[in-house]
């Protein structure tokens, strides 16, 4: 009797072993991501929000989700991460939605608008005013998620040849500009043109362009503009510079629940990390620059000439709203938000940097 039970235990232990082992195996299955950027290789600070996102999500899931990152110089393509994702050549982007407004025009409102949110009050609107919700009904028939990708925080207004002193210094100027702001500056006579990060430098220098908007110092030094334009403008068109990760919704479906969240909570620890490192490593790169190279001249443009600019991108968005219902509901999201959280910024962090 003892030796048959002993048989039934030891199957039951067998078989229980087994069941177990084929349970653990099925949940420790790997999922296997591919993700696009518009950035080179080496790109400080907006390429650092990719390989900070994939390594969390892999430590996050115990290896279970797993990324790679191909920057532009392998996959040859820096503005075509929306179709690389749309399509499903690639399940995950990081880019900036501005460089898609001439195929999807209500994309421009979710990186940065001129006069606009600043980093911290864009965040709040995205997570707390409704602008997430907004964003995925512009990204939803394109087959597309999206998620705040990183702030580069207020970006320079550019480095110019020649000093700007009235709005007629706009006309004709040949700048590369993206988003909204590019579409202001054409209305003022300007000529705006979209480059890819790469290929900026040669065309500064070889007059392809007269004048530029990259981001800030702890960009700009590196690419080395201050050494053939040295007027560098205070900001106006990028008050807060929002990247964005995007997910193939396909993708995104196929994976478990826990691995969605994880992915969305490594997306969002990214994005704040990039927020801090950019505001670190401006800080430093402005002590390099303005030590280094005294002959950079840090200038304003005349209020004449913002308040021109200001009066085009209003006329724009009633422009705009007026044409797509949609971009309507966008546009007046943000108004009321900024309105709002403006008052706030004005009796807190504003009347803060004036008392001092």
């Amino acid at each position: 009797m003892n030796k048959w039970i002993k048989q039934a235990l030891a199957s039951v232990v067998a078989v229980s072993f087994s069941v177990g082992s084929v349970g653990a195996f099925a949940q420790e299955k790997v999922y296997r991501l591919k993700l696009a950027e518009t950035w080179g290789a080496n790109t400080p600070i907006l390429g650092d929000a990719s390989k900070n996102m994939a390594k969390l999500a892999e430590e996050m899931s115990n290896g279970r989700l797993q990324i790679r990152i191909d920057s532009a110089n392998k996959h040859k393509a820096p503005l075509g991460v929306f179709d690389m994702v749309k399509s499903g050549q690639y399940d995950l982007g990081h880019s900036a939605s501005y460089y898609w407004k001439g195929k999807v025009p209500n994309t421009l409102y979710f990186s940065a608008m001129p006069f606009g949110m600043m980093s911290t009050e864009q965040y709040a609107w995205f997570y707390h005013g409704g602008g997430m919700e907004l964003m995925q009904e512009v990204y939803a028939p394109h087959n597309l998620l999206s998620f705040p990708g990183g702030n580069s925080d207020i970006q320079m207004g550019g480095w110019f040849q020649k000093e700007i002193k009235t709005i007629d210094d706009l006309k004709g100027l040949k700048m590369r500009i993206p988003g909204f702001a590019g579409e202001v500056m054409a209305r003022v006579g300007a000529k705006p043109t979209n480059i890819a990060p790469g290929e900026l430098y040669t065309s500064l220098e070889r007059g392809t362009i007269d004048a530029l908007e990259w981001a800030g110092p702890a960009f700009d030094l590196r690419m080395g503009f201050h050494q053939i334009a040295k007027y560098y403008y205070t900001a106006w068109q990028e008050p807060g510079s929002e990247t964005q990760f995007l997910v193939n919704k396909r993708a995104w479906d196929k994976l478990p629940k826990d691995l969605q969240v994880i992915l969305e909570t490594a997306f969002r620890v990214a994005a704040f990390d990039m927020y801090t490192q950019a505001i670190d490593a401006n800080a430093n790169s402005w002590a390099t620059m303005s030590q280094e190279y005294p002959d950079i001249q840090v200038l304003e443009f005349p209020p004449e000439v913002r308040e021109r600019l200001n009066s085009e991108k209003q006329a724009l968005l009633e422009e705009y709203a007026s044409k797509d219902p949609l971009a309507q509901r966008i546009i007046e999201s943000q108004r009321q938000y900024l309105s709002k959280v403006r008052s706030w910024t004005e009796i807190s962090t504003k009347a803060y940097l004036n008392s001092n």
